[in-house]
C-alpha cells in the first residue's frame, strides 16, 4: 500500500463521502494506462484465436465492451466525474501457457486520454475490467476455471499529482484526481 497521501480525496471534513470539486483545477492533457489478465485453459485460448466460439469474435466484442465501459464510469462509480474522453484504446496480447500451472492468458491493456480537470485512471481500469468480464462471459460455456487477475494502473500523467509509473521508485505522487 502507498503512504504517499494520507488524506482521502473523496471524504469531507466530517468523514462523509463527497465528490471532489475540480472547478478550480487547470485543464491539462491527462492519460492513464491500465492492464488486467484473464487466465484460461490453453484450449480456450485456441478457440479465441481461431474465432471458434459460438458467441462470435471474442476480442472484437471485448474491445467494444471496454470502450463502452470507460465512457460509462460516472454511471458505475458513484463519485466519478463524467468525462469527455478524447481516446479510449483496448488491446490484447494472447499468451500460451503463461503461468506455471499450465494456464494460458489474455493480457488486456487499456489507455484513456483527455484534456480535462481530472484524471482518467478509473476509466482505464474500468475498460480493462469490463473487457476481461466480457471475455469471461463469451468463453464461460467452454471453460469454468477461468479467472481474472492483476487489474492495475500501469501509468498516469497530467495534473497536479504528476507522472506515475507502476513499480517505479521515482514516480511522482500527490493530490487528488
Amino acid at each position: 500500500m502507498s503512504s504517499a497521501n494520507s488524506a482521502l480525496s473523496h471524504i469531507d471534513s466530517d468523514g462523509k463521502a463527497s465528490m471532489v470539486d475540480v472547478g478550480e483545477k487547470d485543464i491539462t492533457r491527462r492519460e492513464a494506462r491500465a492492464e488486467g489478465y484473464i487466465y484460461m485453459a490453453p484450449e480456450t485460448l485456441a478457440l479465441v484465436k481461431d474465432n471458434g466460439l459460438k458467441k462470435g469474435d471474442v476480442l472484437a466484442v471485448a474491445r467494444i465492451a471496454g470502450i463502452q465501459a470507460a465512457k460509462q464510469c460516472s454511471q458505475l462509480v458513484p463519485l466519478c466525474h463524467p468525462l469527455m474522453l478524447n481516446f479510449i484504446g483496448v488491446e490484447f496480447q494472447l499468451e500460451d501457457a503463461a503461468s506455471v500451472n499450465g494456464e494460458a492468458c489474455i493480457r488486456i491493456e487499456t489507455c484513456c486520454r483527455l484534456n480535462g480537470k481530472t484524471g482518467v485512471e478509473i476509466e482505464a481500469l474500468t475498460a480493462a475490467s469490463v473487457a476481461a468480464l466480457t471475455i469471461y462471459d463469451m468463453c464461460k460455456a467452454v471453460d469454468k476455471e477461468m479467472h481474472i487477475e492483476g487489474i492495475r494502473v500501469l501509468e498516469k500523467s497530467g495534473g497536479r499529482s504528476g507522472h506515475y509509473i507502476h513499480g517505479s521508485a521515482t514516480s511522482a505522487s500527490g493530490g487528488a484526481a
